[in-house]
């Protein structure tokens, strides 16, 4: 069945109030439930801010901070089995509306692994 990374954009800045996150985290506890006993789910996890990211470059440099500067960034992600790209959106809205922000929706290549 092919894979699909759902990647949960965030805007840069301060957190939602408690209220808000906590109502975000029953949604995304419920969504996860879901996707776990579909058997569509693989993998989902939460980053840390982009001020914590690392870039190694093909030369061997080192730098601090995001490889994009932006006003949005990367919060998370899903990766979730899905017989269709149909399916794959259907779980993409889902997580849209628990998380109350963008999913960017792709599918993985189809190779053999190396």
């Amino acid at each position: 069945m092919p894979k699909y990374l759902l990647s949960i954009y965030q805007p840069d800045g301060g957190r939602p109030d408690a209220e808000t996150l906590a109502r975000i985290a029953a949604d995304l506890h419920r969504l996860n439930e879901e996707l776990r006993e579909s058997g569509s789910w693989v993998f989902t996890g939460a980053l840390h801010p982009p001020d914590t990211a690392t870039v190694v470059r093909p030369e061997g440099m080192i730098t601090d901070g995001p490889y994009l500067e932006g006003k949005e960034h990367i919060g998370g992600l899903y990766v979730v089995d899905a017989p269709d790209l149909d399916a794959a959106l259907a779980w993409g809205r889902k997580a849209a509306a628990a998380t109350t922000l963008p999913i960017e929706l792709r599918p993985f290549q189809d190779i053999a692994p190396y």
